[in-house]
């Protein structure tokens, strides 16, 4: 080889190599400084492909000879279709969206002359339909447009949301009518579906991942039931004073109502207001069935929320990282809000990273990112790396006799003595809290010293409680309390944390139909003296088992453990945190038929409680001292918890 093609093939390679090494240094800082991928608003809304399907169930609960069809509207992007691309899939599967609506401001779906849907309700197909998504809207089984029967989280509510997810990944059938016999089939979409949404909507996203069906790749389940029997009832004390079949009416549609009577009768039959678990419950119960799951799950759930309250979460959550499921979540101080309207703009950023990373496949990061987003005061977050936070431990808090009767202490060691309260049906929580200094004839109230420490819980707690009644029926509520003030949001009141604004703003692209604006928000607060942190309740009479009562017998004592809500909440140094026993949580659960004075082994009365730090924590949190907390006084300006567990959630 002559000697300057050598020379030149030696510059060559040098040069190569001097680019290769360099690559080699500047290649994490170019993609550090690289954006991260994110779907982007490039195709059409306007000129959307909108279309409806009635979709086979396989089931007739309706008993007309046929299989019931769902009926799903499809909003999908008319460019794509053209392109030959295949679309992931938003989908929302409501028994609301003629009857009550979805959102703030209760929109239902409208339809122009052709059937095909003008107005889906919220954000998500005005948002994610530019961005190479179809959103899908599924009218549950017996509700809208769709054929069968209400069976509220039973087989009919979730067979039909999966028969939808079996269509767009070819499993399922589809016709273009409702009883016509021309198929749809859903060749537009890569199978790959995220279902979303909030109460009654989120509980079928449970419901249909716990089925572990392929295709369903994640679930966004807000202020979501977990199990149906934890929605009536806890323990054998009943929380709602009416069973399934209310909300089967509320949200029926006409020809459900005119032939769905047998479905209705079972929804009574199977659901005595005993308590008892019956195979009702077992059908509705998607905990148990939580090692079937494929989805990965982000959560969301308001810590105060007394309509679907956080023993869902935490049953759900539990279960889930027991089995390895991929997990998110967000806790805020509301009642039962979307995170749409308590934390609008970093919702729907994040929930599109959620989306783009589970549904597109778009390494954005947001899987590295902290598990946990908590809301700690109104409008002000923190983050977990995972949650319960790493250093959780459950510790045993004992109570103790105090120098009045009633108003104990609660601490390491264990208690000895007794102590002796009357249900009282009139008072509840807020009656018990504010009046935990004095003693009072309604509950036990035990209390720490004023903390020199804060001390945080995270998670779910258990109280146990050994008890001798006075009549053969009693139910017990066991409550934590954060006693000190603190500026909240105004869960109690109407909006539960939030206020309604005139203004708007705007998430995705608007239609003379369809406007993606929406009315802003802002938090409602109140300055309170004291938190409730936790709750729990139980019929005594299920002492034996949490599935089945029975009577008591008077002056003979019962040990019942208690499953207290889901939580995570900071007690700030100086002020105190209690422990309550009592009755009736008035609102919140409804009275045994008796009127019994309970009286309470101390010895065998204790609260196990997932303390950040665990006994450790609590014991340096509870040493020295600091100026004595003022005593409790009744809610300023903040009302009782009110019933809204009584009224079917609507449009909210």
């Amino acid at each position: 080889m002559p000697k300057r093609m050598r020379l030149t093939i030696f510059r060559q390679l040098a040069a190569a190599a001097t680019a290769a090494l360099l690559a080699t240094f500047l290649a994490p800082a170019a993609a550090q400084a690289a954006a991260p991928r994110e779907s982007e608003p490039v195709y059409s809304y306007e000129n959307a492909i909108r279309e409806a399907v009635w979709v086979d169930t396989g089931l007739d609960l309706d008993r007309d000879g046929r299989h019931d069809r769902v009926a799903v509207d499809v909003v999908r992007p008319r460019e794509t279709a053209a392109q030959g691309r295949k679309v992931p899939v938003v989908m929302d599967a409501s028994p609301y969206y003629s009857c009550c609506g979805r959102g703030n401001e209760s929109q239902k779906k409208t339809y122009d002359a052709d059937g095909h849907v003008v107005q889906m309700p919220l954000f998500y197909d005005n948002y994610f339909v530019p961005r190479g998504y179809a959103f899908v809207g599924v009218d549950l089984a017996g509700t809208n447009r769709s054929d069968g029967c209400v069976d509220v989280g039973g087989r009919s509510d979730i067979l039909s949301a999966k028969a939808v997810v079996d269509w767009l990944n070819g499993r399922a059938k589809a016709y273009t009518t409702r009883t016509g016999t021309t198929t749809a089939k859903a060749t537009w979409t890569n199978g790959r579906t995220g279902m979303i949404g909030k109460s009654w909507d989120g509980t079928i996203a449970n419901g249909v991942a716990a089925t572990g069906v392929e295709g369903l790749k994640t679930i966004v389940p807000i202020s979501a039931i977990s199990s149906w029997y934890d929605y009536y009832f806890q323990q054998g004390a009943p929380l709602y004073d009416s069973g399934p079949d209310a909300l089967s009416d509320y949200v029926d549609s006409p020809d459900a109502r005119a032939k769905c009577a047998a479905v209705q009768q079972k929804l009574v039959d199977g659901a005595p207001r005993t308590g008892d678990w019956t195979p009702l419950w077992t059908e509705r119960d998607y905990v148990k069935d939580a090692r079937k799951v494929r989805a990965s799950v982000f959560l969301i759930h308001g810590m105060q929320d007394l309509n679907v309250r956080m023993k869902h979460v935490g049953q759900w959550w539990d279960a889930l990282a027991k089995n390895g499921v991929e997990r998110k979540i967000w806790l805020s101080q509301t009642g039962h809000v979307d995170p749409f309207d308590f934390r609008r703009a970093e919702w729907v950023k994040t929930l599109h990273r959620w989306f783009d990373h589970e549904l597109l496949g778009y390494d954005n990061g947001i899987d590295r990112e902290p598990m946990a987003d908590i809301e700690r005061h109104p409008d002000q977050w923190v983050t977990s790396q995972v949650w319960p936070p790493r250093g959780t431990d459950t510790t045993t808090l004992r109570p103790a006799k105090g120098s009045e009767a009633g108003v104990g202490t609660l601490g390491l060691r264990q208690g000895k003595g007794t102590e002796t309260f009357t249900d009282d049906p009139q008072h509840g929580e807020t009656d018990w809290a504010a009046h935990i200094d004095r003693s009072t004839p309604d509950k036990a109230g035990f209390v720490t010293k004023p903390l020199t420490r804060d001390l945080r819980l995270s998670g779910s707690s258990e109280v146990t409680v050994t008890a001798t009644p006075t009549t053969s029926t009693a139910h017990l509520s066991a409550v934590l309390v954060d006693l000190g003030p603190d500026t909240i949001r105004d869960y109690a009141a109407s909006g539960e944390g939030i206020s309604t604004l005139t203004d708007r703003t705007c998430w995705g692209v608007s239609t003379t139909g369809d406007s993606a604006c929406f009315k802003e928000t802002k938090a409602k607060t109140a300055d309170v003296d004291y938190t409730v942190v936790s709750r729990g309740w139980a019929d005594l009479g299920n002492h034996a088992s949490d599935h089945e009562g029975r009577p008591l017998t008077p002056g003979k004592a019962y040990t019942i453990t208690l499953d207290l809500a889901a939580t995570d909440h900071v007690i700030p140094a100086g002020h105190r945190l209690a422990l309550i026993v009592a009755g009736t949580d008035k609102d919140l659960i409804d009275p045994p038929s008796t009127k019994p004075t309970l009286t309470v082994d101390l010895s065998r009365t204790k609260a196990r409680v997932p303390l950040v730090g665990g006994a450790h924590a609590f014991a340096r949190a509870t040493a020295g001292s600091v100026a004595a907390a003022p005593e409790a006084a009744p809610l300023d300006g903040v009302a009782p918890p009110r019933t809204v567990h009584r009224v079917p959630e609507g449009g909210r």
